[in-house]
């Protein structure tokens, strides 16, 4: 199966490209990524775009906020099957794992009172998703269902941090529309992802010379 390629001036790492360091690097980079969601929504400054429909969801049925995760996901991958997007069992291990780690780290977590500590999650949430995305996606084992959506952008000739800061403005306007809840949280994670991303994934890609997995 082919994997999307970023046309990015990666450094060299050759040393980290065998199979079984990929699956490590993968398995590392979606538990920071669920780490990173769960801490902007412990803050509760306002939730990140695709959240707010993942909260939307979750008040209006019986799902947790990771449960409404794995099933946006999966209709995510459907449509990327049909738009023919490349995929692997990274997209699969998204879905899967993401959703089950911000649980499981909100369970942990609680409802921190201070509001310096809420403020603190929310800072470091974005940053945290992107050194996650970063380790994930550099691992190319197939990006996750909403990361499909940027890296389609990318091959398509439009930079990481502008598609990805596009996706997660129209999730944030969809949000709007479905009475989300937001705040300074969501506003920064918005403007902070993209350039995180591309940050973190310029270091971490394991093919900077366009392999394919």
């Amino acid at each position: 199966m082919k994997f999307a390629t970023f046309p990015l001036p990666l450094p060299s790492v050759t040393d980290q490209t065998s199979l079984p360091w990929r699956y490590v690097r993968l398995a590392v980079g979606l538990v920071f990524f669920g780490v990173g969601l769960a801490l902007v929504i412990i803050g509760d400054f306002g939730v990140p775009p695709w959240d707010i429909l993942h909260q939307g969801l979750a008040e209006q049925t019986w799902l947790t906020i990771g449960t409404a995760m794995i099933l946006v996901g999966v209709v995510l991958v459907i449509a990327l099957i049909a738009l023919k997007e490349p995929l692997g069992i990274g997209t699969v291990a998204n879905v899967l794992v993401i959703g089950l780690v911000v649980d499981a780290t909100i369970e942990i977590g609680g409802n921190p009172s201070s509001a310096i500590l809420r403020a603190l999650c929310t800072f470091l949430g974005p940053i945290v998703v992107a050194l996650g995305s970063g380790f994930y996606i550099g691992a190319r084992l197939g990006p996750g269902p909403r990361d499909g959506l940027m890296t389609a952008l990318d091959r398509r000739g439009v930079a990481i941090w502008k598609a990805r800061t596009l996706i997660e403005g129209a999730a944030l306007a969809c949000g709007l529309v479905l009475g989300g809840t937001i705040g300074w949280g969501t506003v920064w994670f918005v403007v902070s992802i993209g350039p995180a991303v591309q940050f973190f994934l310029r270091r971490f890609d394991t093919q900077p010379n366009n392999e394919t997995g």
